[in-house]
């Protein structure tokens, strides 16, 4: 699978960096998975499949004041990784968790340690939704629980709650290779036992869990709420992440209708994850 990498210019203001988180929320919305943000300019990497390119120029038209320019080009297959090693340094959540590339030297030593080979799968840790959701999940209850990663990417998530000692992880995503790169990355962290498979939430049917973790985009959480909330037993919870502040009280009110209560919620540049307990 090839990927497109756009590169927006930013205007030259003082709040530049406030413009780049803002840029980065509106082009998750269109399915951009990853970003590299610069001094005056934002990165952003696309599978080439889903690409919609009117999609990005109506963006550019709702918001003119927040793109300078837009170069765009593809990135074919064999590339990717180069690209990926360029751009992933090691990164550390809460002073508890390091993720970093098999690559990476001089490892800090801390309370957990996720070995993750992106490739070209989302969830490296760097994103603030993936490093919301590992932050929320060092305190949960894992320890004998059967846990769902809902779109799981790299598997870091999975690979996270196996290493908290879950009964059983399921991991689940559309792409195929994150399909292929899961196992990868569960193999290196010497993880075994977690299922991973292909598909969307369809597959769900007749499985049940304790804890289902999504991080996804907005639009698919809310379609999706009513699937995830019939797999979780009474006490269950569901974590979301893949949203904008903005969009929490879209994604609460739609868990409340489906038996949910707000637990507790994580912020980090405009990004947020969630919890919620099934009553």
């Amino acid at each position: 699978m090839d990927y497109i990498e756009i590169t927006c210019t930013l205007p030259d203001t003082e709040d530049v960096a406030e413009i780049a988180d803002i840029v980065v929320a509106l082009l998750s919305d269109l399915g951009f998975e990853s970003f590299e943000e610069l001094d005056n300019e934002v990165k952003a990497y696309i599978p080439a499949n889903n690409y919609d390119a009117v999609a990005l120029l109506e963006l550019t038209k709702d918001y003119p004041s927040m793109f300078a320019s837009i170069d765009t080009k593809r990135i074919e297959q064999e590339n990717w990784n180069h690209v990926w090693e360029r751009n992933f340094p090691m990164a550390e959540i809460a002073g508890r968790c390091v993720i970093y590339a098999p690559f990476h030297e001089n490892v800090p030593d801390l309370e957990y340690s996720i070995c993750i080979l992106p490739q070209m799968s989302f969830g490296t840790g760097h994103h603030e939704t993936t490093s919301l959701m590992i932050e929320l999940m060092f305190d949960l209850d894992i320890e004998g629980k059967r846990v769902l990663d809902m779109g799981c990417g790299t598997g870091i998530l999975a690979i996270f709650a196996a290493m908290k000692n879950a009964k059983a992880v399921t991991a689940i995503d559309i792409d195929e290779w994150a399909y292929r790169n899961a196992p990868e990355n569960c193999e290196r962290n010497h993880v075994t036992g977690v299922e991973i498979l292909q598909g969307d939430s369809s597959l769900l049917e007749g499985r049940t869990f304790d804890i289902i973790l999504a991080n996804i985009n907005r639009n698919i959480l809310l379609e999706d709420i009513t699937t995830y909330t019939k797999c979780l037993l009474t006490d269950g919870l569901l974590q979301l992440s893949g949203f904008y502040t903005s969009n929490l009280p879209d994604i609460t009110a739609k868990a409340k209708k489906n038996g949910l209560e707000f637990v507790r919620q994580l912020e980090k540049k405009n990004w947020v994850a969630a919890l919620y307990r099934k009553i």
